[in-house]
Order: structure tokens, then sequence, then C-alpha cells
């Protein structure tokens, strides 16, 4: 990503210089920051709902971690936008949360795309990049009922 703009460049200046080369985050992150605080004593976490195959594990799909969250972003003014992208041959998994007052964080994952990956392989690593981006960015949890039950049964 080019260089933020100058003053000569960029009509309204305000004159702050912002010399970042990767761009994260707009330049005031208040409204955001103040909104997200809400949302994250609001959320309980997503459910775990689905099994993986091949290691055995439990975890909360794509869909759980979406439903976790929806409803308070909205409540408090906060879209999310999940994209993917190239850069320098690194396929990336691009998750945004825009906030109504235009203020954003942007985070990116980078997914290693095995040689030869079918176009299911890839976007199974597409999934996957979208629900850990989503969650981390949102502090969003996994919890499993079960084993808070059986734990508590020993």
């Amino acid at each position: 990503m080019e260089e933020n703009k100058t003053k000569a460049e960029h009509p309204g200046y305000s004159g702050i210089v912002d010399h970042r080369k990767v761009e994260d985050q707009s330049r005031t992150v208040g409204k955001i920051a103040l909104a997200l605080s809400h949302v994250q004593k609001e959320i309980k976490g997503a459910q775990v709902n689905a099994k993986n195959p091949f290691f055995k594990n439990n975890y909360a799909d794509l869909y759980q971690v979406i439903n976790s969250c929806k409803d308070i972003l909205s409540k408090y003014e906060i879209a999310f936008v999940q994209s993917n992208r190239f850069r320098e041959g690194i396929f990336l998994i691009v998750t945004k949360l825009i906030h109504s007052s235009g203020e954003w964080f942007s985070s990116e994952i980078a997914m290693p795309i095995p040689k030869n990956a079918t176009p299911q392989q890839i976007g199974s690593l597409q999934t996957y990049g979208r629900r850990y981006g989503l969650s981390s960015m949102v502090g969003i949890a996994q919890f499993d009922d079960d084993a808070d039950a059986s734990s508590q049964r020993r």
C-alpha cells in the first residue's frame, strides 16, 4: 500500500501527517473502540457445533461465529466485511470492522495454499480464515456446554 497522501494531494487535509505503510485502522478509533467495548461486554461466545473428522476435535463453524456477534455488532453500529486477496503470492483473508462514524479496524490472515489445491480446499481455507479473523477481531471465544458439564461431573 502506498504512503498516505500529503497536504497538497489530499483535499480537506487536517494538518496531521500519517506515514503508515500498512493501514490497519482509521486515523482515529475512539468511537469504534468504545462501541467494540460494549459489543465485547455482551458477546457470550460461539457455541461449538461441528466436528473436524480429521483432527477429531469440536469447533464453532463460521455460521455459528457470525450468529454469535452480528446482532450485537449491529446494535452498536458496527458492520463487518470479509474478503480475500493475493499479495506477493500469499492468499490473505481480510476482516474489516466499520463503525457508523467512519472509523474502522482491519486485520489480515495469511493462508498457505497447498500446491495443486482444489477449489474446495481453497474454499475451506477461506472459511477457516474468516472464522478465525472475525473471532479474533471481535473477541469471540468458543464454548462447549458438553465439555463444561462433563468437567463438573468429576
